[in-house]
């Protein structure tokens, strides 16, 4: 709310009233309708409303329903709101230890890691590569992460196939799992 203010140069106490204090009363956390207006905006935000009490020309007191949400207001809160709640994708990576003692085994090994790569989809590609003979690793990225344990799944049987007619062993260490990325410590000097 304070990007919003800054940017339409307004005060942020009246945001607070209009919209955030609704929005906290209505969904319990006003990330939580941040979540929803992701969705569907108009939703959400046209439905909010305040009451001004002014003085009639005939000296009464009237009160007006006004809309908390001005076309600028809106324009710039989902702006501001899809910026910095989009999707991350998250990383899917299983281990595996694969070997083949054949005549060209290292060809065969090539050709597998290939048939796992193709397993991949264009929302979820699988990369395959080497850590340390024998230990291998296959990743993918995706938003969906069932969606990425299930392609990974699926290039690990396309992998063991493949090496297996070669007489080649592949042994699954660790099963598709999601990761989480390492965040450096910066050490202080």
């Amino acid at each position: 709310m304070r990007h919003v203010a800054d940017t339409l140069h307004l005060d942020l106490q009246p945001l607070y009233q209009r919209i955030t204090c609704p929005l906290y009363r209505t969904y319990g956390h006003a990330f939580d309708a941040f979540k929803l207006i992701v969705a569907d905006p108009d939703a959400i935000l046209d439905s909010l409303t305040y009451q001004e009490t002014q003085i009639g020309p005939d000296g009464n007191e009237v009160t007006k329903v006004l809309p908390a949400v001005t076309p600028e207001i809106k324009d710039a809160l989902i702006k501001n709101i899809m910026s910095k709640m989009t999707l991350q994708p998250l990383k899917i990576r299983a281990d595996i230890d694969m070997k083949c003692f054949q005549y060209d085994g290292v060809l065969h090994i090539k050709e597998a890691m290939r048939k796992a790569e193709a397993a991949g989809t264009n929302d979820c590609p699988v990369k395959m590569k080497l850590l340390a003979a024998p230990l291998y690793v296959l990743t993918t990225q995706t938003l969906h992460k069932d969606q990425g344990i299930s392609v990974l799944n699926n290039a690990i049987k396309a992998c063991s196939e493949a090496i297996e007619k070669h007489k080649g062993k592949l042994v699954v260490k660790e099963a598709p799992r999601a990761v989480i990325p390492h965040i450096r410590k910066v050490r202080a000097a």
